[in-house]
């Protein structure tokens, strides 16, 4: 009975030595896990990390967006300047029209402009005339026949609104403007609708007003022209612009 008691005994205190081990060992560690969770060093390392990344986002964002409105205002400049340019060719052209196809005085008023250094040139081919059917009018060839016969007596014309600067029958006039940059202007006409005006050719003999009550007005009825222009920058032909006009003569 005295060793069994013994025994007991012996193992009551094995297993109290036990449950002390593992009682120090979960304080320990409780330490440990405590103090890894409560240790705030590095913190400040993180928070560096971290309020420079929010940093450079916000850079890398204006960087984008000051790049993009200066890419912008670069491209709505160089449009702007070749819509002036377009602008300044209908002028041209509209000098050009008024002259009706006289072959004279086309001829010095290129020859003026070729002076100047605008290097124009007449494109419209000699193919270009009047319908046979439309036999009331007159014959013109070239850049007349648009400029006297309305659209309808066309024949080996081109009248699409297409302008390609690399296909030169497809514009009628090109010429060049522009100092520090120079632009190719293309000039076509695209429609002609038929009037009853006609050049300033000044007074008749002389001025003379007549009161007589029978006397009938004839009602001006102007010339109507579909003008295309193209401007571009032969170096660049991202720098176009083109400009559609409808001109009264």
């Amino acid at each position: 009975m005295s060793y069994q008691q013994s025994a007991i005994s012996y193992q009551q205190s094995a297993f109290s030595g036990q449950k002390s081990g593992f009682l120090k060992r979960l304080s320990a560690e409780s330490r440990i896990l405590n103090a890894i969770v409560l240790n705030e060093k590095g913190i400040a390392l993180v928070m560096v990390l971290v309020l420079a990344a929010i940093s450079l986002s916000i850079m890398t964002a204006l960087i984008y967006m000051l790049v993009g409105g200066t890419k912008t205002s670069g491209i709505q400049k160089r449009y702007k300047t070749a819509l002036e340019a377009g602008v300044g060719g209908s002028e041209v052209t509209y000098q050009l029209v008024a002259l009706r196809g006289q072959s004279a005085d086309q001829l010095a008023f290129i020859n003026k402009m070729n002076t100047l250094g605008l290097g124009a040139i007449i494109r419209t081919p000699n193919t270009c005339t009047r319908l046979a059917a439309c036999s009331t009018y007159a014959v013109y060839t070239g850049l007349a026949a648009k400029l006297n016969l309305p659209t309808s007596c066309w024949t080996g014309c081109d009248f699409s609104a297409t302008i390609d600067p690399l296909v030169n029958t497809t514009y009628d006039m090109q010429f060049n403007l522009g100092t520090t940059t120079t632009y190719t202007v293309y000039a076509k006409i695209v429609d002609t609708v038929e009037g009853n005006s006609g050049g300033d050719e000044g007074l008749i003999k002389g001025g003379v007003v007549s009161a007589s009550s029978g006397e009938v007005t004839v009602q001006s009825k102007p010339y109507l022209y579909t003008i295309e222009i193209d401007a571009e920058n032969p170096n660049n032909r991202d720098e176009r612009a083109k400009v559609s006009v409808l001109y009264q003569y």
